[in-house]
C-alpha cells in the first residue's frame, strides 16, 4: 500500500474562510490513498492525523468520522493513533466491476470547528480471476471456397480481473489452417480473430476441431480454453445484412422482465437454406447475457431483468445474423437505460449530540450527509425540519448538513424535542425520507425558587401546646434535580425584641413552621417574620416571602372588678337617701376584661339583694339603681350580690358585693341600725362592714372638708341656699379636684364626685351626689387598667 497523492490547502486562504464562516468547511484538498484488493479488514491504510496535518490525539477530541460515498463503512478510523484502517476486506470486482479505475470516496469530517476532507482510496486490481469461455465448446461454419487470409471472429473469454491482469492475447493449438490474431472491439475488449492460412477442401475433411486458449497479463499469467468445433460448408456466396445499424432505443429502468425493448431485421439475398436467417447476441458479456434475451427467429430482444440505472446507465449490445450457408452479419444496439424516481433519499448521521444544555448559546446538534441515487432532478434533494423548533439546518459543504440550535433553549418551557429531519428529491413523483432525532435540553440552575404566596398568613390560639403545628409554607422551582430541591429557613427578625428561635420552628426540608412555646394573646397579639426558599443549584438561588402570625384570643380571663374594690380591708358601703326617686343612681360597678373582642364584652346581672325588688343593675353598663321608692319598712341596710361576666366560650364571671346604707341625708350620723332578725353568722359581718363604713365617711368628709374650704367659694353658686342644698357646677373646664372617671370597656359615661356645704347648716352637713371612691383605692384600681395593654381607657385623677 501506498500514498499517490495530497494537495495541501492553502494556508492563507483558509484562514480567511475562518474568520468569514461560522461553520467551517476544510478546502477542496483531496487526500488519496491506493490498496490492493482482498487485503485482510484491519490493514493499516494511512496516517491519516499526519497527512492532515493534525496530531493523533487531535482526532479523538474533534470526533473525527470517516463515510463513504456509497453509504457503508468501509474505512474505519482510530482517533487515537490517527490511522486510517480498512473495515473489511474489499473486493475490486464487486465494487468496481469492469470499471477501471475503481475508486471508493470517502469524505472526514471534523467536529469544533466543523471541517470536511475529501478522500479517495484506489483499489488496485490483483490477478485472482482466470480467463473464462462461457461456451465449453464453440462451432464455427467455413464455406469450402473461403481463400486464405479470411477472417472469422470468434466469441471472446471474460476475465474479471481489469488493466494488465486481464486478458492480453489469445492463442490456438497447433494446426496448418488456422492461426488466431488478437482484436480489440468497440469496448476496448480483446476478442480473437480466427485467420484462415490455407485453402479448405470439404471433400478433403468435412470437420477440424481446435483447442483456442486465452491467457491474461498477470503475474504469474492465467488462462482459459474452449474447444472449437469448424464445419467446412458447401459455398454461400451472400451474408445477412441488418436493415438499420446501429440501433438505438431508450429503455424506463422500472421496466418489468419480459419487456420487450426492439425487433433487429436483417435480409439475406440467398435463397433457400442459405436465405434462412436467425439472430444471436454476438459476443455478450454476462452482464448482456443475464439482462437481455434475443428470440433467434424473429430478433426480438426482450428484458430478462429489471434495468438499474444507478449501476448501468448504457447498454451496447453488438447482435448477429446467421444464414443457413454460415455465413453472418453484424449489427449494433444502443440501449439508453433512463432514469425514474425509485430510489428515496439516503441520510447518513456522522456526528450527534444527544444533550444540550440550556442556557448554551448556538450549537452543533448532528452532522449528517444526504444523498440520492438517482440522477438529475430525481436525485436533486431538499432537508428540512418543522419550522416550529428552535433549530435551524445548515448546508455545509456539498451534500453535507449541520443541524444547530437557533438560540439559548429553556429546559422548564421544554425537555426534549424529537427533531425530524425530512430529506426529500425533486422527482415526480417525489420520494421521502425521515430521520427523528431526539435532543435533551439539560438543566441548569437558572430559576430561583418561588413562593405560592407572596406573604401567609397563619393563626394559632394561645395557650397552644409547644411544637405546635401552626402552618406549612410551599415554595416551588422549576428547574429539576438538585437545582429544585428546596430548603427552608428562617431569616433574622429585623424587630431586636423579636427572639424569633424561641418562638418558631421551620422544618428545612417541607417548610411546616412549628410554635416553640406557648403564646399568649395578652403579651403579644401578633408578630412576623421572614423566610427563605434556597435551592441546591450551583450557584443557588433563593427567594423570600413574609409570614405573619396572628395570635388568637381565647377567653382565658375572668372579668376584673375595678368598683368597688373587691379586696380591701373594708368593705365600701354606699349611701342612699330614703328620699331618692325611683331610677336613682346608687352606684356603678366597673370591671374590665383583659381578653379581646367577645371575650371582653361584659354583661352584669344581679343574683342576690336583702331587698330583691327594691334594686336593678343595668346589663350593660354596671349601673345600679333603685326600681321603686323607699318606705319606713325599707331595712337601712341591704347586701346585693352582683354578677359580672364575659361572652367567651366557654363564659368566665366574677362577683361583687355591694353595701348600701340607707340615710335620712348625708349629715345624719352613721349609728348602728336596729337590728332585724338575722342570722348569727350574718351579725359579725355586718358588724365589720358598719365599722369599714364609719371608717371611710370619716376619711372622705376629711377629704371633702379640705377641698370645699379650698374651691368653695368659686364652685357652688346656690340659687336655694338652705332649702335645696343644691351645688352649682362650675362652668368651663372640669375642676382639677374632681374625680373625672372616663368610660373603659363597659364604664360609657362620665361621672363627676361632688361635696358641697349647704348654706344653712352649721354642722357641715354632707350631700353625696354620687358614689365616693376612696382616692387611695381609686388609685390602685387605675394603675391596673394602665398596666393593662388591652384598655386604651383610663381613670384621671385629681
Amino acid at each position: 500500500m501506498e500514498k499517490l497523492e495530497r494537495i495541501h490547502p492553502n494556508r492563507q486562504v483558509m484562514a480567511f474562510i475562518f474568520m468569514m464562516v461560522l461553520v467551517q468547511v476544510c478546502s477542496e484538498a483531496t487526500i488519496r490513498y491506493s490498496v490492493l484488493e482482498e487485503t485482510e479488514s484491519g490493514s493499516f491504510v494511512a496516517h491519516l492525523a499526519k497527512d492532515l496535518g493534525l496530531g493523533s490525539g487531535e482526532l479523538a477530541v474533534r470526533s473525527a468520522r470517516v463515510v463513504s460515498d456509497d453509504f457503508k463503512q468501509r474505512l474505519l478510523l482510530d482517533p487515537e493513533t490517527g490511522d486510517l484502517l480498512l473495515r473489511e476486506k474489499l473486493d475490486r470486482e464487486e465494487l468496481c466491476g469492469s470499471v477501471d479505475p475503481c475508486v471508493l470516496h470517502f469524505q472526514v469530517s471534523l467536529e469544533k470547528p466543523v471541517q470536511y476532507f475529501q478522500g479517495e482510496l484506489l483499489i488496485q486490481d490483483i490477478n485472482d480471476h482466470s480467463p473464462e469461455f462461457k461456451d465449453g465448446k464453440l462451432l464455427l461454419k467455413i464455406p469450402e471456397n473461403s481463400q486464405p487470409g479470411a477472417r472469422f471472429s470468434m466469441k471472446l473469454a471474460q476475465d474479471l480481473d481489469v488493466g494488465s491482469n486481464g486478458i492480453q492475447q489469445y492463442t490456438v493449438s497447433p494446426n496448418s489452417h488456422f492461426h488466431v490474431l488478437t482484436r480489440n472491439n468497440s469496448e476496448g475488449k480483446k476478442y480473437p480473430e480466427l485467420v484462415q492460412d490455407r485453402a479448405l477442401d470439404r471433400e478433403e475433411q468435412e470437420e477440424l476441431s481446435l483447442t483456442l486458449i486465452a491467457v491474461d497479463g498477470g503475474s504469474p499469467p492465467r488462462s482459459g480454453t474452449t474447444m472449437v468445433r469448424i464445419l467446412i460448408l458447401d459455398i454461400n456466396d451472400n451474408a445477412p445484412e441488418f436493415v438499420n445499424t446501429p440501433y438505438e432505443v431508450q429503455v424506463l429502468e422500472c421496466s418489468p422482465p419480459d419487456s420487450p425493448v426492439l425487433t433487429v431485421s436483417a435480409r439475406d439475398a440467398d435463397a433457400g437454406n442459405f436465405g434462412r436467417v436467425s439472430y444471436g447476441l454476438f459476443q455478450a458479456s454476462d452482464e448482456i447475457q443475464q439482462t437481455f434475451s434475443i428470440n433467434e427467429v424473429t430478433g426480438e430482444i426482450r428484458l430478462k431483468r429489471e434495468l438499474d440505472f444507478e449501476k448501468i446507465k448504457s447498454y451496447r449490445v453488438e447482435v448477429e445474423a446467421t444464414d443457413g450457408g454460415g455465413l453472418s452479419g453484424k449489427g449494433t444496439v444502443v440501449i439508453e437505460v433512463v432514469d425514474v424516481n425509485d430510489n428515496a433519499p439516503e441520510l447518513t448521521i456522522s456526528s450527534l449530540t444527544s444533550s444540550v444544555p440550556e442556557n448554551a448559546p448556538e450549537t452543533i446538534i448532528s452532522i449528517f450527509r444526504v444523498g440520492d441515487r438517482d440522477s438529475g432532478e430525481n436525485g436533486k434533494v431538499v432537508c428540512s425540519i418543522p419550522e416550529e423548533l428552535p433549530f435551524i439546518l445548515k448546508s455545509t459543504f456539498k451534500n453535507f448538513y449541520t443541524l444547530v440550535t437557533e438560540s439559548p433553549l429553556d429546559r422548564e418551557s421544554r425537555a426534549d424535542y424529537n427533531i425530524t429531519i425530512t430529506v426529500s428529491d425533486m422527482g415526480s413523483p417525489r420520494l421521502t425520507t425521515q430521520h427523528t432525532i431526539t435532543v435533551q435540553v439539560s438543566d441548569i440552575n437558572d430559576n430561583a425558587p418561588a413562593f405560592t404566596q407572596s406573604s401567609y398568613t397563619l393563626s394559632v390560639r394561645e395557650n397552644n401546646s409547644p411544637a405546635l403545628h401552626i402552618g406549612t409554607i410551599r415554595a416551588t422551582d422549576s428547574d429539576s434535580g438538585s437545582n429544585a430541591h428546596i430548603t427552608y429557613s428562617l431569616l433574622p427578625s429585623h424587630d431586636p425584641q423579636l427572639a424569633l428561635a424561641s418562638f418558631i420552628s421551620l422544618n428545612a426540608d417541607n417548610g411546616q413552621l412549628f410554635a416553640l412555646r406557648t403564646l399568649d394573646y395578652e403579651v403579644m397579639q401578633n408578630f412576623e417574620f421572614r423566610v427563605a426558599a434556597s435551592d441546591q443549584g450551583s450557584p443557588a438561588l433563593s427567594s423570600q416571602a413574609l409570614v405573619r402570625v396572628l395570635v388568637l384570643d381565647d377567653n382565658d380571663n375572668a372579668p376584673f372588678v375595678l368598683y368597688p374594690l373587691q379586696n380591701a380591708s373594708a368593705p365600701c358601703t354606699e349611701l342612699l337617701p330614703r328620699a331618692a326617686e325611683p331610677g336613682y343612681l346608687v352606684t356603678k360597678v366597673v370591671a374590665v376584661d383583659c381578653d379581646s373582642g367577645q371575650n371582653a364584652w361584659l354583661s352584669f346581672q344581679l343574683l342576690k339583694a336583702t331587698e330583691p325588688g327594691l334594686f336593678s343593675v343595668w346589663a350593660h353598663n354596671g349601673e345600679v339603681r333603685t326600681t321603686r321608692l323607699l318606705s319606713e319598712r325599707d331595712a337601712p341596710k341591704h347586701r346585693l350580690l352582683l354578677l359580672v361576666r364575659d361572652s367567651g366560650d366557654p363564659q368566665r364571671s366574677a362577683s361583687v358585693t355591694l353595701h348600701v346604707l340607707l340615710v335620712d341625708g348625708f349629715s345624719q350620723p352613721y349609728l348602728p341600725l336596729p337590728e332585724v332578725a338575722r342570722d348569727p353568722a350574718q351579725d359579725d359581718e355586718d358588724m365589720l362592714t358598719l365599722y369599714l363604713v364609719i371608717a371611710l365617711a370619716s376619711v372622705s368628709s376629711l377629704f371633702l372638708l379640705s377641698v370645699l374650704l379650698f374651691v368653695g367659694v368659686r364652685l357652688c353658686r346656690r340659687t336655694r341656699e338652705a332649702s335645696l342644698g343644691v351645688c352649682s357646677v362650675p362652668e368651663g373646664h372640669f375642676p382639677g379636684h374632681l374625680v373625672d372617671i372616663s368610660g373603659a370597656e363597659t364604664l360609657s359615661q362620665n361621672y363627676q364626685y361632688e361635696v358641697c356645704l349647704t348654706g344653712d347648716s352649721g354642722t357641715g352637713e354632707f350631700k353625696f351626689l354620687k358614689p365616693v371612691i376612696p382616692s387611695l383605692l381609686v388609685q390602685d384600681a387605675g394603675r391596673e387598667i394602665k398596666e393593662s395593654p388591652h384598655y386604651r381607657d383610663s381613670f384621671v385623677f385629681s
